[in-house]
C-alpha cells in the first residue's frame, strides 16, 4: 500500500509546545545575526531601532493572534490574506512568507557552521550547514509531536542558556563602553540597522503554521504567542544591553559567533566557560533551525493544497501524517542559498519577506472585520483599531528603509514575486487540476 496521502495533519500540540515552537524559531536571533546592525547603526543607533521593532513585534503579534486563533489553518497568513482578497492576495501573502521562511534557515545554518568551526576549526562551515539540512529534515519526517518535544527540550536549554550568559557578562558591564560612538551613522544608521533588529524577532509568527496540529486552537495559540513574545523581548534586549557594554561594538560587528566572542572577552579565549558556552551556543541555533524548517514545510504545503504550487508538494506522507515533499523541496532551496548568499544579505531578504507579510496581515485582519463581523473570533486584538495600526505603520516603515538601504536585494524579492505572480497566472488550471 502506497505510504502516501492527502490526509489532514495530526492534532497532537498543546500551550508549552506552541511556546517552545514561538521562542524556539526565533532564538537564534538572540545568539546571532542582530549584531550586524552594530556596524550599520553602533550601540545607542540599534537599541533605538530595537525599541522600535519591539513595538512593532508586540502590537503585530497581539493583533495576528486574532487572525490566526479566527482562521486556524497550516497557511497562516497565506490563509488569511485570501480570505480578505482572494488568490491574489493569497498569492502575495504566501510568497512573503515562503521568502521568510526558506531564507532564514541558511542564515541560522551559516552560523551553525560558523559555531562549529569556532569549536573545531578543521570542520568547513558550509559542510556543517548542509548537514544541518540533512539530519534536521530527517528529524521533521518522523512526525510533529516528535518534531514538537523535540523543540521543546532544545528552547527550554536554549532560553537557561541565555540566562546563564546575561548573568556572568553583566556584571562586566561598563556603560561607558556601551556610549562610546553610540550613534556614528547618525539617524540614518538606525533605519539601515532595522533589518537586524528584525532579525532579534522574526519568525515568531510560524506558530501559525502549526495551526492545524493544535488540539485547542481557541486557548492553546493565544497562550503560545503571548507567553513567547514576552520571553523573547527580555531574552533581545537583555542579551543585546549587556554585550553592548563588554567592549567597543565594531569588536563583534561583523562575526556569526558574538556571543562566545564576548564571553572570551570578559573571561579568556581559553576559559572552560567560553568553550562550553560556544558549545552549548548549538542549541538555541538548533532550535530555531529546526522550527523554521517546520515552517517552510507547512507553508508549501499549504500553497500547494490551494493550488498555487504542484499538487504534489501537499501530499502528506500516511505514516507519519507529515508534509515530506514540501520538507525535501524547501531543503533543496535553502541548500542552494547556503551556496550562493551571505549571511547578512540572507537575513536581509528574510526580513523583507516578513515584513511584507506582516503589512498584508494587518489589512486583512481590518479588512475582514468589515467583511465578516460575526466571524468567531475566539481572541480579540486588543485596543483594535490602534493596535494593528500601529504594526501597519511600523511595517511600512520597516519596509521603506529595508528597500532605501537595500535597494537590489529588493528588487531581486519584487522580481521573483512578478515571476511567481505571472506562472500561477499563466498555469493556474494546470496547478489546480485535480
Amino acid at each position: 500500500m502506497s505510504q502516501e496521502t492527502n490526509s489532514s495533519l495530526k492534532k497532537v500540540l498543546k500551550p508549552i509546545h506552541l511556546w517552545a515552537i514561538a521562542v524556539g524559531l526565533v532564538i537564534s536571533g538572540e545568539y546571532f545575526g542582530w549584531n550586524y546592525g552594530w556596524g550599520v547603526s553602533g550601540t545607542v543607533g540599534f537599541l533605538i531601532a530595537t525599541l522600535i521593532v519591539t513595538v512593532l513585534y508586540i502590537t503585530f503579534i497581539y493583533s495576528f493572534t486574532e487572525l490566526t486563533t479566527s482562521i486556524p489553518q497550516a497557511g497562516g497568513p497565506f490563509a488569511y490574506a485570501h480570505r480578505a482578497f482572494g488568490w491574489w492576495g493569497g498569492l502575495i501573502a504566501g510568497y512573503a512568507t515562503l521568502v521568510e521562511f526558506l531564507i532564514a534557515p541558511p542564515a541560522i545554518a551559516f552560523a551553525l557552521g560558523s559555531y562549529t568551526h569556532f569549536l573545531y576549526p578543521s570542520l568547513s562551515v558550509l559542510h556543517v550547514a548542509l548537514s544541518c539540512y540533512v539530519i534536521f529534515i530527517g528529524i521533521n519526517l518522523l512526525g510533529i509531536k516528535e518534531s514538537a518535544t523535540f523543540s521543546l527540550l532544545i528552547t527550554i536549554l536554549a532560553v537557561i542558556e541565555l540566562l546563564v550568559y546575561i548573568g556572568i557578562v553583566a556584571p562586566h558591564f561598563s556603560y561607558e563602553t556601551f556610549v562610546t560612538d553610540p550613534m556614528p551613522f547618525g539617524w540614518p544608521g538606525v533605519f539601515a540597522a532595522l533589518p537586524f533588529a528584525i532579525w532579534f524577532y522574526l519568525a515568531i509568527e510560524g506558530v501559525a503554521m502549526v495551526a492545524e496540529e493544535v488540539e485547542d486552537p481557541r486557548r492553546t495559540i493565544s497562550l503560545g504567542y503571548i507567553y513567547g513574545i514576552l520571553t523573547l523581548v527580555f531574552l533581545a534586549l537583555g542579551v543585546m544591553i549587556v554585550t553592548g557594554g563588554i567592549t567597543h561594538w565594531s569588536t563583534l560587528s561583523q562575526i556569526d559567533y558574538p556571543l562566545p566572542a564576548a564571553l572570551a572577552i570578559v573571561l579568556g579565549s581559553d576559559n572552560s566557560w567560553t568553550h562550553l558556552f560556544a558549545s552549548l551556543g548549538l542549541f538555541g541555533l538548533v532550535a530555531s533551525f529546526h522550527g523554521t524548517i517546520i515552517g517552510y514545510s507547512r507553508q508549501i504545503y499549504a500553497l500547494a493544497r490551494a493550488g498555487y504550487l504542484p499538487r504534489f508538494l501537499g501530499i502528506v506522507n500516511k505514516r507519519y501524517q507529515t508534509p515530506h515533499w514540501a520538507l525535501l523541496a524547501g531543503g533543496a532551496v535553502g541548500c542552494a542559498a547556503l551556496i550562493l548568499g551571505q549571511t547578512d544579505q540572507v537575513i536581509v531578504v528574510a526580513a523583507l519577506g516578513a515584513i511584507v507579510m506582516y503589512m498584508i496581515s494587518m489589512v486583512a485582519l481590518f479588512v475582514l472585520r468589515l467583511k465578516e463581523p460575526n466571524m468567531d473570533r475566539p481572541f480579540i486584538a486588543p485596543f483594535y483599531p490602534y493596535f494593528p495600526a500601529i504594526a501597519l505603520i511600523l511595517s511600512a516603515l520597516c519596509l521603506i528603509a529595508i528597500v532605501y538601504y537595500n535597494p537590489f536585494l529588493s528588487l531581486y524579492f519584487f522580481i521573483g514575486l512578478l515571476i511567481v505572480s505571472g506562472i500561477f497566472t499563466i498555469n493556474k488550471r494546470f496547478f489546480t487540476r485535480s
